[in-house]
C-alpha cells in the first residue's frame, strides 16, 4: 500500500518551492513541488546523474502558473536506494515506481518534461497510459539511435554485450568526479552562471557506499531503452502529442540528429536550440521558462 506524507512549506513565503516524501511500493520517493495544486500540471523528470535537484531553478519560475512537479528516481538524490539485491533498477521498474508516485500525488493529466533518463521513463508512462500526456517538453532526451554520439556507443556496446571490469572501466571513470563535472561543463557557455553545486550535488549521491553499483545497473540496462525506441517512435507518430524542444546543442551524447528525428516524427513540434551543454537548465533556465509557459499558454484550454 502507498502512502504519501504532507509537503511542508518553506520557511519563506517568497519561496515557491515545497518538499515532500511519498512512499511508493516501500520507497520513499522524495520530489520538490512548486505552484498552486488546481493548476495546470508539469511532471518533470531528472537526468543522470541529477535528480529534482536540477529543477531547482526551473520550479520557482514556473510555479505562478503551473503545479510542477519533480520526483527522484530510486537510487538518485533523497530517494530511497535500496541495495541492488533489494530492488531491481531496471527502467522498467522505475517506470513502474514513478507512476505509481504520479497516482500517489493526483497527478492524472500533465504535461511531460523530460530530459536524458526522464526519456526512457517518461515514454514508458506515455505507452502505457497515453491519456494521461497532455504534452511533451524534451530537453536533450532521444528516441532513435542516431541521436547518440559515436563515442557514447563505442562505450556502451562492449559494455552491454559482455559486462566485465574491463568493459566497465569507461562508466567507472563517468562516475568519477571528472566525468560527473563534464556532464556539466562541456559544451557550456555562459560560464558565469555555471554553479560547481551542480556536480558536487551529483557526485555526493554516486558517492555513497553502493551506488556506484546502483547506477552500473541502470547503465548497462540502458539497452533495454534501444530495444524501444519502436514502439516510444509509433506512440509519437500515432498521437502526435503537442511538443516542445528545448535542447542544450552542445550536447556530447546526444547529437542534433536526436531534434531532427523528433522533428521529422512531430511536425508541429516547436524548437528552440541553445548555445549549452548537456544540462542546459544550469545555464538558461530564465530562457527555457519562458518558452515552457507561452507553450503551455497555447494548449487548448479545455485539454
Amino acid at each position: 500500500m502507498s502512502t504519501a506524507q504532507p509537503i511542508a512549506p518553506v520557511l519563506s513565503p517568497s519561496v515557491a518551492v515545497r518538499y515532500g516524501t511519498a512512499t511508493i511500493q516501500g520507497l520513499d520517493i522524495f520530489y520538490r513541488e512548486a505552484g498552486p495544486r488546481d493548476a495546470p500540471a508539469i511532471l518533470l523528470l531528472h537526468g543522470f546523474p541529477s535528480s529534482s535537484h536540477m529543477f531547482r531553478d526551473l520550479l520557482p519560475l514556473l510555479a505562478k502558473g503551473y503545479r510542477v512537479v519533480a520526483p527522484d528516481y530510486p537510487g538518485f538524490g533523497h530517494s530511497s536506494a535500496p541495495a541492488p539485491s533489494e530492488f531491481a533498477y531496471s527502467f522498467d521498474r522505475l517506470a513502474e515506481v514513478i507512476e505509481g508516485f504520479t497516482e500517489q500525488v493526483g497527478l492524472t493529466r500533465y504535461a511531460l518534461y523530460i530530459q536524458d533518463y526522464g526519456g526512457p521513463i517518461g515514454f514508458r508512462l506515455a505507452l502505457k497510459h497515453p491519456e494521461r500526456i497532455r504534452a511533451l517538453i524534451v530537453q536533450n532526451a532521444v528516441a532513435n539511435e542516431g541521436a547518440w554520439s559515436a563515442e557514447a556507443r563505442r562505450d556502451m556496446e562492449p559494455f552491454w554485450q559482455n559486462w566485465t571490469p574491463e568493459t566497465e572501466k569507461p562508466f567507472r571513470n563517468l562516475l568519477g568526479a571528472d566525468g560527473t563535472k563534464f556532464q556539466y561543463t562541456h559544451g557550456a557557455t555562459r560560464l558565469e552562471r555555471l554553479s560547481p553545486d551542480a556536480w558536487r550535488h551529483d557526485q555526493a549521491g554516486l558517492d555513497r557506499p553502493g551506488n556506484q553499483d546502483i547506477q552500473l545497473r541502470l547503465l548497462h540496462n540502458y539497452q533495454s531503452n534501444f530495444a524501444a525506441y519502436p514502439a516510444w517512435q509509433a506512440y509519437l507518430a500515432r498521437h502526435q502529442p503537442p511538443a516542445l524542444i528545448v535542447w542544450g546543442k552542445n550536447d556530447p551524447f546526444f547529437m542534433l540528429a536526436g531534434v531532427d528525428y523528433l522533428k521529422e516524427q512531430l511536425p508541429a513540434a516547436e524548437v528552440h536550440l541553445f548555445d549549452a551543454g548537456h544540462f542546459a537548465l544550469e545555464t538558461h533556465s530564465g530562457e527555457i521558462a519562458e518558452r515552457v509557459d507561452a507553450f503551455m499558454q497555447r494548449l487548448p484550454k479545455a485539454d
